[in-house]
């Protein structure tokens, strides 16, 4: 596996997180499109936020071979960064709506 592989699995688990956490929480989901590209920016934000402590593909290869443990935190990171994702943008669109609802009325 290189870096590279390893950081499309990372981007492939947050739109699979994207898009659970969707179906689970309807109220928060943006429709399979919308989770979807949620899940790619949520999962590269956390990886590159978080990754500087220790589990970025570089890290997890370091040694010439796969460290399982960093890979499966850098794999759990990007699914809970996937849902996160979804949440924070279903909340900028309903500030969007709000303000153009209220831009409207005036």
């Amino acid at each position: 596996m290189t870096q590279t592989i390893i950081s499309l699995l990372s981007i492939l688990m947050g739109i699979i997180g994207a898009n659970i956490f969707g179906e689970i929480f309807k109220k928060y989901s943006l429709g399979i499109v919308g989770n979807t590209i949620a899940g790619v920016f949520g999962s590269i934000f956390f990886i590159k936020s978080f990754g500087r402590l220790g589990f970025d593909p570089n890290s997890i290869i370091d040694t010439g071979e796969i460290n399982i443990i960093l890979l499966t935190v850098n794999v759990l990171l990007s699914l809970i960064g996937g849902g996160i994702a979804v949440v924070i943008a279903n909340k900028i669109k309903y500030k969007m709506n709000k303000n153009e609802t209220v831009n409207n009325e005036h």
